[in-house]
């Protein structure tokens, strides 16, 4: 007889912001430049204003298109357009950066904004996030999409990034539900992601708080730079990666 496991029904995303609001007035470590302002209002049954998202962002250290996931959002089509085979050198450039001085990897990220404004030379594929059920998994797996992150390139990056090792398969299976969230799986998504891990068991509700060093000043830079280099192509990726080198 087959059994069928249950989980806990997955908040509206109302519930989801309020809790990221909650946590935002605690002292989290800082993880980007951004000053933490006033929070403009949420009219009642309105939804959230990209304002609001992109404030809210700033002060728990998350990038506005995760909160557009949070709150059920449409993301921008031109957000949402990659080349896959980016996707495989990310590893690489992640494993130099990791070891630069900090002036080193504010170069790479320099380099990598520069190469965002010159013209495509391929057309990139548009990544799906709507393979995946509803849930938290799923919710953390789209946000590593976001950074052009498949399967495969985000356990090796995510290895590299917070020495939690998972399989490609694992993920995905995070990504349908198939896997239930702990407390280390929280440590590995919150290094490459740039958050700190209290906001993401914040927002999914985790009651046991992992047992973690804060990320490191090289992994949340890191981060940072994987979320710059996500439009890029494969030979900009391998360019950036040949100035770390």
């Amino acid at each position: 007889m087959a059994v069928t496991m249950e989980y806990p029904a997955y908040p509206k995303p109302d519930v989801l912001l309020a809790r990221l609001v909650q946590i935002s007035e605690t002292d989290l470590p800082r993880v980007n430049e951004f000053p933490k302002g006033e929070l403009p209002p949420i009219q009642a049954g309105e939804p959230p204003t990209e304002e609001f998202l992109g404030r809210l962002a700033e002060r728990v250290g998350m990038r506005s298109h995760d909160l557009f996931l949070v709150a059920g959002l449409a993301i921008p089509d031109d957000a949402l357009h990659f080349d896959e085979e980016a996707s495989r050198e990310l590893p690489q450039l992640v494993k130099r950066a990791l070891t630069l001085r900090a002036s080193d990897r504010r170069r790479l990220r320099d380099c990598a904004r520069s190469l965002t404004e010159v013209p495509q030379t391929l057309t990139p594929k548009r990544r799906s996030l709507t393979q995946y059920p509803a849930g938290f998994g799923s919710l953390l797996v789209r946000m590593l999409a976001l950074r052009n992150l498949g399967w495969s390139s985000a356990a090796k990056v995510m290895y590299l990034m917070s020495g939690v090792y998972l399989s490609a398969a694992t993920i995905g299976a995070v990504g349908r539900g198939v896997k239930e969230l702990d407390p280390e799986l929280l440590d590995g998504f919150a290094a490459v992601l740039g958050v700190p891990v209290e906001v993401l068991a914040s927002l999914t509700g985790t009651h046991q708080m992992p047992v973690s060093r804060k990320n490191s000043r090289e992994v949340i830079e890191t981060a940072a730079l994987l979320w710059d280099v996500r439009h890029l192509t494969a030979e900009q990726v391998r360019q950036v990666s040949h100035l770390a080198d």
